[in-house]
């Protein structure tokens, strides 16, 4: 009996370059697209932004205090109740970042002028709503503020303050 399963199958030479390289163009697929991936996924170490920055111990911030964390592009408001905001320095008219400017008491945005006070709500237009917010997490004294997530706010609400 004459079965041709069991004979041994002659290839081409065109059809195994065909497959050498169709096998060669799937291997460089994968490896580019893991490259790929790799390139594309996030970076972020301890204290930069995207991450939980440790601030300092609560009593380094004196009540009234805005200090700017430029690696996490924030400020950390302290009241002055003692209460604690951390304020993304974008300007939520335009993303332009947005200085504190202590002689006026505000954020004061050098693109068009908006003016936020220190509790992020706006107090001279055109910016449609407040400054967003980082939370902030009191642990053994220390302050820190989560950077991985900017928390969106319609107004001004006692309860986003953060206390000791």
């Amino acid at each position: 009996m004459n079965d041709k399963s069991s004979q041994p199958t002659n290839i081409s030479r065109r059809d195994f370059g065909k497959l050498a390289l169709g096998a060669l163009g799937g291997l460089v697929a994968i490896e580019a697209a893991i490259v790929g991936f790799g390139y594309a996924a996030p970076r972020v170490g301890e204290g930069q932004f995207g991450s939980v920055i440790t601030c300092g111990q609560v009593t380094e911030f004196p009540n009234g205090s805005v200090t700017p964390f430029n690696e996490g592009r924030f400020y950390l408001v302290r009241l002055q109740d003692g209460g604690f905001l951390a304020l993304y320095r974008k300007c939520t008219h335009l993303g332009c970042a947005v200085p504190w400017d202590a002689t006026k008491s505000m954020f004061v945005c050098p693109c068009h002028a908006s003016e936020f006070d220190n509790t992020g709500a706006v107090k001279s237009p055109p910016a449609p709503r407040p400054l967003d917010l980082f939370t902030v997490l009191i642990d053994g004294g220390a302050v820190k503020v989560d950077t991985g997530t900017p928390i969106q706010r319609d107004n001004y609400d006692p309860s986003q303050v953060v206390y000791a």
